[in-house]
């Protein structure tokens, strides 16, 4: 066998084990959605081959545009609070000041935590009458069941869990910035503002992108803060897409329908990855290795 044959045939042989968890966990779960998406099954009965009913049935519907909405507007508080409270916490914990790992650990530790022991726990703290927040007020407040309140609410309970997950992105980002490069705009009279503003966020952007993407990803796949906080209500405030087709799937025993949703979830997900890629890869990333 030619060398050139070889070294190929050891490179596939090395990218078998990968390849084969990415067509058997990613690409045939999705040929599978889309398969169930053409039929109707109760999880129960036979299945029967429907066509494009469901998708008829899925893209007419108040319900589910409702959900779409939701999210969106979901994925429009959550992300962006909580970059940017990602960025004021790794800028303070980058400073390397005394008692900063301890600060770090306390910062991770609620995104490591099961996400529905947390929802348990602040549908505890933000119980109208006997909850922690109603007994330090000493009022009833209907956090979770007032419809303008509920989303906002379950939008900071997120927030609140993952922006650890941001700030050590955001503080890995900072470090590797070269202090030559701080220290040198200080002489030439930078403010501490300016620096941020001109060195730190232009060179963090492949970190901004990666936390970006992912960022709105995990929010439009939230299920377990809301099914444990408000459960979709009230009057559907709070009925993201991810409780939607968990509500058909297992509620409604659609599963055909349950399969259009995650597939139109899928695109819609796709569709703003690629906006945010368009996005950054004009901007100028530096490379001072």
């Amino acid at each position: 066998m030619p060398r050139r044959a070889r070294s190929t045939a050891v490179g596939y042989a090395l990218l078998a084990p990968s390849l084969f968890g990415v067509l058997a966990f990613l690409l045939l779960p999705m040929l599978v959605v889309a398969w169930l998406s053409l039929h109707r099954w109760d999880l129960l009965g036979p299945i029967s081959y429907v066509g494009l009913d469901n998708w008829r049935s899925v893209l007419t519907d108040p319900v589910f545009g409702n959900s779409l909405l939701v999210t969106l507007g979901f994925i429009a508080l959550v992300v962006p609070t909580q970059m940017a409270l990602g960025l004021v916490a790794a800028a303070l914990l980058a400073r390397e000041l005394p008692g900063s790992g301890v600060f770090r650990t306390l910062y991770v530790l609620p995104w490591v935590c099961a996400p529905l022991a947390i929802a348990v726990l602040w549908r505890w703290i933000l119980a109208p009458t006997d909850g922690a927040v109603a007994t330090v007020l000493g009022r009833q407040i209907d956090w979770l069941t007032d419809p303008g309140l509920a989303l906002p609410v379950v939008s900071a309970v997120t927030v609140w869990s993952g922006v650890g997950y941001t700030t050590l992105f955001f503080v890995a980002g900072m470090l590797a910035i070269p202090p030559q490069v701080h220290a040198a705009a200080t002489i030439d009279g930078a403010s501490s503002w300016q620096r941020f503003w001109r060195i730190t966020l232009p060179m963090m952007r492949p970190t901004l992108f990666f936390v970006a993407v992912t960022g709105v990803i995990s929010a439009a796949q939230v299920f377990d803060t809301v099914y444990a906080l408000t459960g979709g209500g009230p009057q559907h405030r709070t009925d993201l897409v991810a409780h939607r087709i968990y509500a058909e799937a297992f509620g409604a025993a659609a599963i055909g329908r349950a399969a259009v949703m995650a597939l139109v979830l899928f695109v819609i997900l796709v569709g703003i990855t690629v906006a945010q890629h368009l996005y950054f890869r004009r901007r100028i990333s530096y490379d001072l290795t």
